[in-house]
């Protein structure tokens, strides 16, 4: 397949409700969506989870703007493209950007599913009709107010809570929600937030029985969290550190982590995704899917990739509503009792829903990879 044309909308959906990490609080999600055709008509859809500065890595849509229109689309155009798989090794000589990279390749990934009439999840090799998946709680005015929405999603069904923690907002946080919910499956991200002069104070959430604390230390570390892991019962996930199978590798031959989160932006994309998750399976360290504040169009490809052999852990997919009054794609992505269930069309599974995407489009530029030039 050829791709002929590309275009990139620069997207803003508010929020259901504000979001808030040890990095920040999000009321709107500003992003990019991008649309591919082939010279057939086919159309694949993906998604930048890059934010509107370069809070979680150093990458921003902008960013990810420059970087697909000055080098990645113009390395796809005029390329015979026979598997999704041939785009990883295409922008291997560009560094890093694995936000930019992961949004191309994975409209190139809907559209080959499209293509070869086959869903998404199969076309990754994953075979669950239904995935497990958690809710991720933002840190709240208060541990009433924090109470209260673990209690309205326990009842949900959710498989797994996650709480964000920061110094100030941890020990004595995780301490009253095991003493409302002493059996809930519950995990601490920290997002960077601690040192390893913490360590006594991280040590106290071993009591707590935690299925994991995630990213305690620095974004860039894997050496520090080895050191802090022998100290701690609880395993230790790593997220922000993980960019690429070659970081997977090392921080598992170091003994920095017991668990791997692995998110599609953050990675590059599903083809090295999908190499992340084989690796860890190899080496019985189990993988989850986390999220980055998704549309529909981002959560369809987590949904798919999640459907793969060592995804044991529930994710952070949730519903659609969680997040948004109202999503892009048709239908919304649906919890029923702590699970979702794989759509069965092919591609993403999901139709995007063009007046919607128009509504929430703050610039769109398309671009003709069979004729020079750009069409505003």
């Amino acid at each position: 397949m050829k791709i002929q044309e590309i275009t990139i909308r620069q997207m803003k959906m508010k929020m259901k409700a504000p979001f808030t990490t040890s990095f920040g609080t999000f009321y709107d999600k500003e992003f990019l969506l991008l649309e591919v055709i082939d010279e057939c008509g086919n159309k694949g859809w993906g998604e930048s989870v890059a934010f509107d500065a370069p809070w979680y890595n150093e990458e921003t849509y902008k960013t990810n703007w420059i970087m697909l229109e000055d080098f990645l689309i113009p390395l796809v155009k005029g390329t015979e493209i026979e598997h999704p798989d041939e785009i990883n090794e295409l922008f291997a000589s560009i560094r890093k950007n694995n936000m930019a990279k992961s949004a191309l390749e994975g409209a190139v990934w809907d559209l080959y599913a499209k293509r070869t009439n086959q869903t998404l999840a199969s076309a990754l090799g994953g075979d669950n009709k239904k995935i497990e998946v958690g809710i991720s709680i933002g840190i709240q005015n208060s541990i009433d107010e924090l109470l209260a929405l673990i209690d309205e999603y326990v009842n949900e069904g959710y498989k797994r809570i996650k709480v964000k923690i920061k110094p100030g907002w941890d020990v004595d946080v995780i301490r009253a929600i095991r003493e409302r919910f002493p059996e809930v499956p519950l995990m601490a991200d920290a997002n960077s937030a601690y040192c390893l002069e913490d360590a006594d104070l991280l040590k106290q959430l071993d009591e707590f029985n935690l299925t994991m604390i995630e990213q305690p230390l620095a974004s860039d570390d894997i050496i520090d969290h080895a050191t802090l892991q022998k100290q701690l019962k609880t395993p230790i996930c790593l997220d922000e550190s993980i960019h690429s199978l070659e970081d997977a590798r090392k921080a598992i031959d170091l003994g920095s982590c017991g668990i791997i989160n692995i998110k599609i932006g953050r990675v590059g994309g599903l083809t090295e995704s999908k190499k992340i998750h084989d690796y860890c399976e190899s080496k019985e360290i189990p993988v989850w899917c986390g999220g980055m504040l998704e549309s529909g169009i981002g959560r369809a490809h987590n949904v798919a990739l999640t459907t793969l052999s060592n995804f044991i852990m529930p994710g952070d997919t949730a519903g659609s509503d969680r997040y948004w009054d109202q999503d892009i794609i048709n239908p919304e992505v649906t919890v029923e009792n702590g699970y979702i269930k794989v759509p069965d069309k092919a591609g993403i599974g999901y139709e995007p829903n063009l007046e919607l995407i128009e509504k929430f489009t703050v610039e769109k530029r398309v671009y003709n990879l069979v004729e020079e030039g750009v069409a505003q």
